[in-house]
């Protein structure tokens, strides 16, 4: 009991310390030197990076975002032996780290590139649906928020169904997924009533856009 209850406390602030790390904001600072908080869309993913520092930094940020969620996810897996619970806590923890970090007055990215590399462990299948579904919806509406909107929403769904199938997946997976989708949502709120409002901008290799 003692083991399960340190571990209770161990496992998500372990997860939400490795997802708080601003991989945007230190790289950026690396190539750049410049505070990408205060620049272009004042943002710490890797879109903001890749226009406030270029090309190379901005790529390491989305690579690195995901990988601390995939990495949060596999060594709770370890450290319990691929139990679906402390897995999902992980996964949450790492996501709620990059959203509100403690280094940065909670202030974070909006957790698209840390939940990809959260379920890319927990549901490959889901996973790979949710960058289809995001891609088909940028090309064609060429709405890059709207593209993780629609991810983040058809997740819960997509993992309920792609799972095991014919099998559901467990009730701690599939609420902690849920939990995740809603809270991409409510950290896209800006974006949504700039889309209600026809103001928010279209994707373009020439034009300002924030994906993260």
């Amino acid at each position: 009991m003692i083991a399960k209850n340190v571990a209770f406390l161990v496992i998500p602030a372990a997860a939400y310390l490795l997802g708080s790390i601003p991989f945007g904001l230190i790289l950026a600072k690396l190539f750049g030197g410049s505070d990408v908080r205060r620049a272009g869309s004042g943002n710490i993913g890797a879109t903001n990076v890749a226009r406030v520092a270029g090309f190379v930094p901005g790529v390491l940020t989305l690579l690195l975002d995901a990988a601390k969620g995939a990495l949060a996810v596999l060594l709770a897996a370890r450290g319990s032996e691929g139990d679906s619970r402390w897995m999902m806590l992980a996964g949450l923890g790492a996501l709620v780290g990059h959203c509100f970090p403690v280094w940065l007055k909670f202030k974070g990215g909006k957790g698209v590139a840390t939940a990809a590399g959260v379920f890319l462990v927990v549901c490959p299948p889901a996973c790979l649906g949710s960058v289809i579904l995001f891609i088909l919806v940028v090309a064609f509406w060429r709405y890059v928020s709207l593209g993780s909107i629609s991810a983040a929403a058809a997740m819960p769904l997509l993992t309920y169904l792609l799972w095991a199938p014919p099998h559901a997946p467990p009730p701690v997976i599939w609420y902690g997924t849920l939990a995740a989708a809603l809270l991409i949502v409510y950290k896209h709120a800006a974006n949504i009533r700039r889309l209600v409002a026809g103001a928010e901008p279209k994707f373009s290799l020439s034009r300002k856009q924030d994906v993260e």
